[in-house]
């Protein structure tokens, strides 16, 4: 007779509010803050203007526009609050963070790799590909790679990423003077600002 197991479904948390909105909000009183007082003295009968407030007067006059009082500032004291769409805020709060990430550019950075005893026309080659890169707003990370015994040339690998550098200095500039980790020693070439980016 086969064995039936009992799976159970994965516990699912379930997410609690980024803000404290209405009855949740348990503080007496609160700053009462926003753009919408015309609305809200409607709804109150009388002129309700910036300033504290009774919080359970705000959630009534939140109820009767028929949108939530939302805590916007916990730690002021007394909090400060906004009667505003809770949705609406928090579709604008995802939009305005949706831009700036996408303001904020990822760094890309490309490598280029070199042998100590690299000759002028794979060096040439191997320069026009950094030209491109920085010019297209990317970091380049060059670095020549010892294997073996090459390990004592190490003052030849030091003078090519010189000599790339000093080739590239109208684009970019490096980050530091090429250091030695482990096998490799590196370069980290920035874009300078006047380069054209895609």
């Amino acid at each position: 007779m086969a064995i039936r197991h009992n799976r159970r479904r994965p516990f699912r948390r379930v997410q609690e509010p980024q803000h404290r909105i209405n009855h949740n909000i348990t503080i007496p009183k609160i700053r009462l803050v926003g753009d919408n007082f015309e609305e809200i003295s409607e709804a109150a009968g009388q002129t309700i203007e910036t300033g504290v407030h009774n919080t359970k007067d705000a959630i009534r006059w939140a109820n009767e526009i028929g949108i939530d009082l939302v805590e916007i500032s916990p730690k002021a004291d007394p909090p400060v609050c906004k009667i505003i769409d809770y949705k609406k805020f928090l579709y604008q709060a995802k939009k305005r963070e949706k831009e700036m990430k996408a303001k904020t550019k990822k760094t890309v950075i490309k490598e280029i790799r070199f042998g100590p005893n690299t000759d002028e026309h794979d060096f040439q080659f191997k320069l026009k590909h950094a030209q491109k890169f920085l010019e297209e707003g990317a970091k380049v990370k060059a670095y020549v790679h010892f294997r073996g015994r090459s390990i004592v040339f190490k003052d030849r690998g030091e003078l090519l990423l010189l000599k790339l550098l000093k080739e590239l200095e109208e684009l970019g500039a490096a980050e530091e003077l090429p250091k030695l980790e482990g096998r490799r020693m590196i370069v980290i070439i920035s874009p300078k600002k006047s380069g054209k980016k895609k």
